[in-house]
Parts: structure tokens; C-alpha cells; sequence
């Protein structure tokens, strides 16, 4: 495969990219609707600067790719040797163990890391974004399902980058950047085909984020199972959530209110389905006795849990590790795969049993 340049990864195949270079401290100006002596400002001196005008400015300087005359003579100079690792939200323990392998990898190379923090803030969006354009990190590793500029349904145009971006764990569709993940779809096909092997006829499923991309797979994937042990999909059984851990505890408040309930249910994620177990315990169902819970993605907690939960396992540091990897083989010029993933594993623990018999 053609090694490609940062440059060659933002350009289409009719449109020449446009190089950092080609704007100048007037286009920021205009196009934040600021006077040039603001964007100098928050640039040299940005406590001097209004949150308003700062955000607009590093905005502005990522659509346009625009250097500070000082950005570009490091470029000229040096690498900053920083990849900027952008997460929505740094809270959620599924990402300790992915910068974990990150930050060995990276280390090993002679690099450090810039962790950025969406949690969900156009704002700081927009200038972790003006890190890609400034010369203050050499690469990003995107956890955040989309590029910078758009949501996550793809609309939006990209803000421009002079630096290589890598998607981690989370497909960005139509993005021509390499994209590493896990087969989600066959993962949650395996859970399905597991609890359908079981003995389970009612197998419930509790969603992700709507429109998300990894709940998409894995709900194609829930579906598949039940469809190849000829088991009828019922939308009733497909029940709504958000990655969190109160959704968990919702699902638990409706099932146990519920006359006719599943006798498994999947959540799409471990913090889910913990939650949702301390819930039926709390309300008196015991987990698997009663019903059976599993989850995706083995997080530390995941062995922990009473009882300890059935669940896919991601290899989270590997997908670390590959990442940066593939980051770092990029700033040496070399080729990389468009598409890299990763396998799975169905880890059975004492959350999931055969169902309580008919009677």
C-alpha cells in the first residue's frame, strides 16, 4: 500500500488540501468576527481574551488550519512529539484501560499525550481541534465517533487538521482515516447465540445512545442471534438506555414493575448491566435465579459485581497499544491499514444460568 502523507489523509481524490500555511491571522480575524489584535491576544495572552472570543478564535483557526507565525517555525524545526486523545467523556471507566495502552505505547516511542475531554462542549471541541492546526500535537486519536466540525450522524463540515487522525474503538463512517475497532455486530450475535443456548426464549436487550454507531452494530447483532436460533424479534423486549449506570437502574425499576418479564436480558454495556443488577436484588429477583443479566465490554468492575457479570471482553490496552502504534507509523510516513480490528472474547461468569423452569 502507497504510504500516505497527514496531508494526502485530509485531501479528496478532486481537491488539492489545503496546507496550514495558506491562511493568514486576517482570515482568522474575519472569520471569528474579531479584530486581529483579539486573535493575537488569544493566542499570546488568552486570560486577556473573553470565553466568547477564545472560542470563536480557535475555531476559527481549526477551519482554516491557520500557523501562528511561532507554530510554524516549530514545524519547521521540530515535532512537538504530543498526540492529542480526544474522548467524550473522560469519566466512563471503560476508557482507563485504552489510555493505558496509549500511553505505554506512546512512551516507548519517546511520546507524551494530550487527553482532551469532550464532555459533550462545542467549545472545547473547537479547540482541541485548534491543536491539530497549531503545530501543538503531532497526531489525534479520535474515541469520539466523529470528526471535528461534525455530529455524529456525519453532518457538519470537517474542521481542517495538518496532522494524522486516527478513529479508536468507534468507527467514524465516511471518514477516509484508519479506523481501529472490535467486530461489535458478531460480538453481540455470540452473546445472543450464549443466552439462546441457554435455554432462554424472552431475551431482552438493553440499548446504547440512539443513533450511536457501536449501538447500531450491536443491535444488528442481538437481532442476528435471535434470527439464527429462530427466535422472534419482539421490539417490546428492546428496552431504552445510555451507556450509563442510572440507565441500568431504570431498566431494573420497570422490569420489576413489570407482570411479564424476560427470563435474560443483554445490555449493551457492563455499566448497564450493573446497575441493572443491584437494582432486581434490591427489589428482590436474584440474578441468574430469577433472571439472567449480561454485558459488553468486561470492565474492571465487570468481575466485581454480585454476581460477577457475563460479558464480551474488549482487549482494551491492545486496542491502546494498536492505536498509537498506528499513529506513530504514520508520522514516519508509512502505510497503514484503512480498517484494523480486533478480536473479542465471551467471558461467562455467574451472572447468566439456564431459566427458571415453566411452572
Amino acid at each position: 500500500m502507497k504510504s500516505q502523507t497527514p496531508r494526502e489523509l485530509d485531501a479528496t481524490p478532486d481537491e488539492e488540501p489545503i496546507t496550514p500555511r495558506a491562511a493568514r491571522i486576517q482570515d482568522v480575524a474575519r472569520l471569528a468576527q474579531v479584530s486581529t489584535a483579539t486573535v493575537s491576544r488569544a493566542l499570546s495572552d488568552p486570560a486577556r481574551v473573553s470565553a466568547g472570543a477564545k472560542a470563536r478564535v480557535s475555531e476559527a483557526i481549526a477551519r482554516l488550519g491557520y500557523l501562528p507565525n511561532s507554530a510554524a517555525r516549530s514545524l519547521r524545526s521540530q515535532k512537538a512529539r504530543m498526540v492529542l486523545v480526544v474522548l467524550p467523556d473522560l469519566s466512563n471507566s471503560f476508557f482507563s484501560e485504552i489510555l493505558q495502552g496509549i500511553e505505554d505505547r506512546l512512551y516507548e516511542a519517546g511520546y507524551g499525550m494530550i487527553i482532551g475531554n469532550l464532555d459533550g462542549s462545542p467549545q472545547k471541541e473547537a479547540r482541541f481541534a485548534a491543536f491539530t492546526a497549531t503545530g501543538q500535537v503531532d497526531g489525534a486519536l479520535l474515541l469520539n465517533g466523529h470528526l471535528f466540525g461534525q455530529t455524529r450522524d456525519g453532518h457538519g463540515e470537517p474542521m481542517k487538521t495538518s496532522v494524522p487522525l486516527v478513529a479508536l474503538c468507534e468507527a467514524i463512517p465516511g471518514a477516509d482515516i484508519p479506523q481501529i475497532e472490535v467486530d461489535n455486530r458478531a460480538a453481540a450475535r455470540a452473546m445472543t447465540l450464549y443466552l439462546a443456548g441457554l435455554g432462554h426464549r424472552r431475551i431482552a436487550y438493553v440499548c446504547g445512545p440512539a443513533g450511536n454507531v457501536l449501538e447500531v452494530e450491536r443491535c444488528r447483532g442481538y437481532r442476528e442471534g435471535l434470527e439464527a436460533t429462530q427466535l422472534g424479534f419482539d421490539a417490546d423486549l428492546v428496552l431504552p438506555g445510555d451507556y450509563t449506570l442510572e440507565a441500568g437502574i431504570r431498566v431494573g425499576q420497570t422490569l420489576l414493575a413489570s407482570e411479564v418479564r424476560p427470563t435474560a436480558v443483554f445490555c449493551s454495556n457492563d455499566e448497564m448491566a450493573i446497575g441493572l443488577i443491584r437494582t432486581l436484588a434490591a427489589g428482590g429477583l436474584r440474578v441468574p435465579r430469577d433472571i439472567s443479566v449480561a454485558g459488553f465490554d468486561d470492565i474492571v468492575f465487570a468481575a466485581m459485581a454480585d454476581p460477577p457479570l457475563t460479558t464480551i471482553r474488549q482487549p482494551r490496552r491492545e486496542l491502546g497499544r494498536k492505536g498509537a502504534s498506528v499513529i506513530l507509523d504514520l508520522l514516519k510516513g508509512q502505510g497503514v491499514p484503512k480498517r484494523i480490528r480486533l478480536e473479542t472474547e465471551l467471558v461467562v461468569r455467574e451472572s447468566t444460568a439456564a431459566p427458571p423452569p415453566q411452572g
